[in-house]
């Protein structure tokens, strides 16, 4: 095959692209959380030398994070890039840094909080940058599913596996009942381990991640597991469904990812022949399905580095990461599987001058959006987390 250029065509500025970009606000959707202080203005063309000296002034005290995901202005910056525990790691590996600021979404700040030591601060550029996957399962639903699986007789036969996309208190509470946490990359091996300790697992908060590790990996099928919705009575679940359930699923997913389609992928392999379609797990299971390779972020990206020069991908996750392996790699096609927009609009929330800011304001000697978890839920999580990491 030929050499295969590609050209990088950026969404257009319309209402909806902007949004998803972070620009402007949802109030249905937002946390409502302002920024105070002076937020530097996004045409400031002294922005990128602003940052520079800002982090230049603070020196080894102050350590950056970037996730993938992250805009190119910010990722710059970035002493690590990385996925949400890889970066958490990193944070912890580095006790001198008096300062942690995580580019990054709440519930992988508040990962970083719990890793690390207390004398470190850990700093959130925009406290509006969350997760809508962590924020589909809240601590109080999940206590009122579980009492319910203690009324039915089967909470004993049930361990509970958390993603690390999810809240601190959602990571707490499955380290107070002997759970694990995983990450896309090692969630066969932690179903592995819960399978032993138990003949149920309750999976949180991904739909997609369990059903696609179970039925995929594990060799469990499709009526092995249910899906409980905490917005309708017992779950929408009868007794009898819960009890012969091996796979207990959170009705939560991805906003990004759920978004591809089966007809994404069709569309594609029509467009592109010999295409390959590269995806993330926590996509749709028909999706994973239909795909030609399905890995985390970290997998994704060595999956593309290694590819042969003028193949085709196309690739099933979001549109920034996508964008910079395109632009990394012009001796080969990769684009986007979907033809939409697809940022991740609370990821997108930390943009240049909320960087900026946060790191000035830690020059000035003020600490500004700090991400705290409390001892009892960090000590819970700690277990949970400490408990992945003891896999074999």
């Amino acid at each position: 095959m030929g050499l295969v250029t590609s050209t990088w065509t950026e969404p257009s500025n319309t209402a909806t692209a902007l949004l998803l970009l972070g620009r402007g606000t949802d109030p249905a959707s937002e946390r409502g959380v302002d920024c105070p202080g002076d937020l530097p203005a996004p045409s400031d063309p002294g922005l990128v030398e602003r940052a520079r000296a800002a982090k230049a002034a603070l020196g080894t005290r102050v350590f950056v994070l970037g996730h993938h995901y992250q805009r190119d202005e910010v990722i710059q910056f970035a002493d690590v890039t990385g996925d949400s525990f890889k970066l958490a790691k990193e944070a912890a590996a580095r006790p001198d840094a008096e300062f942690i600021v995580f580019c990054g979404v709440h519930f992988m700040a508040e990962s970083a909080d719990i890793l690390t030591s207390p004398a470190q601060r850990v700093v959130l550029p925009d406290l509006a940058a969350g997760c809508s996957m962590a924020d589909m399962a809240v601590l109080g639903q999940v206590e009122t599913a579980w009492e319910q699986f203690e009324d039915l007789g089967i909470a004993d036969q049930i361990v509970p596996v958390t993603y690390m996309n999810s809240s601190a208190d959602i990571k707490g509470f499955v380290g107070r009942n002997k759970g694990v946490v995983c990450t896309s990359s090692n969630a066969k091996r932690a179903l592995d381990w819960a399978f032993e300790q138990g003949s149920k697992v309750f999976f949180l908060p991904d739909q997609h991640l369990g059903r696609n590790t179970a039925v995929l990996e594990m060799g469990l099928t499709l009526d092995d597991c249910v899906l409980y919705d905490p917005h309708k009575p017992n779950g929408g679940l009868t007794a009898e469904q819960l009890r012969d359930a091996k796979m207990i699923l959170w009705r939560g997913h991805c906003s990004v990812h759920g978004r591809f389609t089966i007809e994404s992928v069709r569309e594609v392999r029509e467009r592109v022949p010999g295409v390959n379609v590269l995806v993330h797990p926590e996509c749709r299971h028909e999706v994973v399905r239909a795909a030609d390779q399905v890995g985390s972020t970290e997998y994704i990206i060595k999956a593309l580095e290694a590819a042969p020069a003028g193949s085709a991908w196309a690739v099933g996750t979001e549109l920034n990461l996508v964008r910079r392996m395109a632009l990394a790699h012009p001796d080969k096609q990769i684009m986007f599987l979907d033809r939409a927009v697809c940022y991740c609009s609370t990821m997108n929330r930390i943009d240049l001058p909320h960087l900026v800011w946060a790191l000035e304001e830690l020059v000035a000697g003020r600490v500004p959006n700090q991400i705290t978890v409390d001892g009892d839920t960090a000590h819970h999580a700690r277990v949970a987390l400490d408990q992945m990491l003891a896999l074999p």
